[in-house]
């Protein structure tokens, strides 16, 4: 793990970032907030491309709540079998689906407790849908911004809660609506897990990694 870095480096990291790509978004399809809860809950464990196919023909038919369970969890089975975990998965959005219907008049909340609260939306998928569609600075911190984090010392922590108040602490506060976005979109393309690509990296002369392939 790499020391925490100081505020003036995070900020020129961040300036780099942003200098590059000053709007970074998701990559998981949505039409609507509800798909994109639908869509985050079934990326656990799958790739963002694996769900973005699985959903591309299931959104024209089940974009709410009341069409989803309409559409039932066999019928869900059928459009995301080619995803990890899609039994469960399937029984998770339907009952979901069942609360937001019964509980919220079909709306999805905006509260991070009430988020939690539904099957298969950890705190990962809460902080994913307030920061992609309300647009609060929630920090949805996955594989690629902990490997990032803790490489670069941009947010060490020795576990994901951890980071992600690494990254609340430190990180500037004019950078925190898009901060997620751009560890995750880094790790994903550059600082990759088995060979990260430091010789092109915009910030390989701040970053405390060590072991830089150059």
């Amino acid at each position: 793990m790499a020391k925490q870095l100081n505020y003036q480096t995070l900020r020129e990291i961040f300036t780099r970032f942003h200098a590059a790509d000053p709007a970074p978004v998701g990559e998981l399809d949505h039409v609507n907030v509800y798909t994109l809860v639908v869509a985050v809950a079934l990326s656990a464990q799958a790739t963002d491309v694996g769900v973005n196919k699985a959903t591309k023909e299931l959104f024209k038919i089940a974009d709410t709540p009341e069409k989803m369970l309409a559409l039932g969890e066999e019928g869900l089975i059928e459009h995301i079998k080619t995803i990890g975990l899609f039994r469960n998965k399937a029984k998770n959005v339907i009952k979901l689906s069942r609360i937001l219907v019964e509980d919220y008049g079909g709306e999805v909340p905006n509260s991070r407790a009430a988020l939690v609260s539904l099957p298969g939306v950890g705190r990962k998928t809460a902080n994913v849908v307030l920061n992609m569609w309300w647009r609060m600075p929630a920090q949805a911190v996955d594989t690629h911004i902990f490997r990032v984090g803790n490489r670069s010392g941009i947010c060490p922590g020795k576990d994901v809660d951890a980071v992600e108040r690494a990254i609340e602490d430190n990180i500037p506060a004019d950078f925190q609506l898009h901060a997620h976005h751009w560890l995750i979109l880094h790790g994903r393309y550059h600082c990759k897990a088995r060979k990260p690509l430091c010789a092109t990296c915009i910030i390989r002369d701040l970053c405390e990694f060590e072991e830089k392939n150059l």
